[in-house]
């Protein structure tokens, strides 16, 4: 039978394929609406199926906040150009929303959650089907707590929720610190809560990072006494390219290689632990203090902790916990 082009433009509104997929499942169907969108919905199912390999790296990333419960979903797709298509914004924003309605705990959760009848999942192979790209709920994140806020950054691929210790704090205020955690990217509200593993990481690389300073400055005076520029033989790559200049000469060279093996050979085998634990334990303090919520400078007014804001907003007010989702490289 013919199909009508009214016909066709009604699936179109239902499904958002294709026109030409659309005329095709109507006409493989006589004309049976509910028939064609099951059509439509088994080639959405076949190119998901098809795309399982391809890489989902674009996206949309939303959050909301209400109450003492606080959302991120990652919808994630193929390209920027799928990204930014409203349909495909909106069926993210159907599944935050159901989401938030049912406080998920957990990102199987969210995928076995109902929109419009179907699941999470089921609705994600549909728009798999309109677009051909392929799809995936890429992250799910929540909070609770007294007090929740939300922050969407500019473009939908960055998004945050924190929770705070009291309960009726504005919403404006709690963005602050949403913001904040956008910017800075913590990794903990304190120290109290920063991963043992993290801590031992920073304090090893402290620690060699300042064992290797000691030895370098050990090297320069030595260098600097025998007359020779340490800048100018501080790499073998450097040594020979300031010969082939002419900085350097053949003996200068192999006495400055040789000041520099017995001079570092003897710091290494001679360094005070105390020295390089206090050192050390110093680069571990600034690095928690860039690193921990409470203790980061606040981005609006650098000349105050985050900690400060939330105690001038509310006195005894902390952050308690927040979540950070972001698709691009930070």
């Amino acid at each position: 039978m013919a199909v009508s082009i009214e016909d066709i433009k009604k699936l179109r509104n239902m499904t958002g394929a294709g026109m030409m997929d659309c005329k095709n499942a109507l006409a493989e169907t006589n004309g049976d609406i509910e028939a064609a969108i099951e059509i439509i919905r088994k080639k959405g199912q076949a190119v998901a199926a098809k795309r399982e390999d391809r890489e989902a790296a674009e996206g949309c990333v939303l959050s909301a906040a209400e109450g003492d419960f606080a959302a991120i979903v990652a919808l994630k797709c193929e390209t920027d150009f799928v990204a930014k298509n409203e349909s495909f914004r909106a069926l993210t924003k159907a599944i935050l929303d159901a989401a938030m309605a049912a406080k998920a705990k957990s990102l199987e959760e969210v995928k076995g959650l109902l929109i419009n009848g179907r699941t999470v999942e089921a609705n994600i192979t549909d728009e798999v089907g309109k677009t051909g790209e392929k799809m995936e709920l890429g992250a799910y994140e929540y909070v609770e707590a007294p007090s929740v806020a939300a922050y969407d950054h500019l473009g939908n691929k960055l998004a945050t929720i924190v929770g705070l210790s009291l309960p009726g704090i504005d919403q404006a205020e709690g963005k602050e610190v949403a913001m904040q955690v956008a910017a800075m990217n913590p990794v903990a509200v304190d120290r109290n809560h920063v991963d043992p593993a993290v801590i031992q990481k920073e304090l090893d690389i402290a620690i060699e990072k300042t064992k290797e300073e000691q030895v370098k400055k050990a090297v320069d005076v030595a260098l600097k006494k025998a007359g020779i520029n340490p800048n100018l033989v501080d790499s073998e790559d450097h040594i020979n390219s300031n010969m082939a200049k002419g900085w350097l000469t053949q003996e200068e060279a192999d006495k400055a290689r040789q000041i520099i093996k017995e001079t570092s050979e003897a710091k290494a085998g001679n360094l005070p632990e105390q020295m390089i634990q206090n050192i050390a334990n110093g680069r571990i303090n600034k690095f928690l203090k860039e690193n921990c919520l409470m203790e980061q400078e606040f981005h609006r007014d650098t000349k105050i902790t985050v900690a400060q804001f939330l105690d001038q907003t509310a006195k005894g007010l902390v952050a308690v916990d927040f979540k950070r989702v972001n698709l691009n490289q930070d």
